[in-house]
């Protein structure tokens, strides 16, 4: 699993041309599902999220995470986080699960998000619909964040 995370001012989301959702101060998450991810990499991904110490602190320095700030998160499935360009001119994106599986392991993701910050601080896109995502990026701060990286990963016995 893999999020693009941008710290922004504020974030939305329309579709054909109507706002969906939107959040003020907190991060946009663009998340891409792997074939082969489980809900134990979301779990993860989603406490990484909700605890990077991105936002600035008294001091300048960035200290604080999103739940320290009481800021919010957008989170948007972004299946071509998984696109690899290393062949021709069209990505490919044989990695990235399909959908019937992305989509259930997007909203467990969301679920943990939720868990973490709080039901009322977590908005979504719409898995699989054509959006427009608009943000203004704080900063700019983008961290790209791979579950595969890490070794905190339960592994099935």
């Amino acid at each position: 699993m893999r999020a693009l995370v941008q710290r922004v001012k504020r974030s939305s989301v329309w579709i054909d041309g109507k706002l969906h959702s939107n959040i003020g101060r907190g991060l946009l998450i663009l998340l891409g599902i792997r074939l082969g991810d489980s809900d134990a990499e979301g779990k993860y991904l989603a406490e990484r999220c909700a605890s990077l110490r991105i936002f600035e602190d008294a001091d300048g320095k960035m200290n604080l995470s999103v739940k320290d700030v009481g800021g919010e998160a957008l989170v948007v499935s972004q299946f071509t986080l998984y696109g690899d360009t290393r062949k021709g001119h069209r990505p490919s994106y044989s990695d990235a699960a399909p959908p019937t599986v992305a989509e259930k392991l997007y909203d467990r993701f969301v679920d943990h998000l939720k868990s973490k910050l709080g039901h009322d601080r977590v908005a979504t896109g719409v898995f699989r619909a054509m959006m427009e995502v608009e943000l203004v990026n704080d900063g700019p701060v983008t961290l790209i964040i791979d579950s595969k990286n890490s070794s905190n990963i339960p592994q099935p016995r």
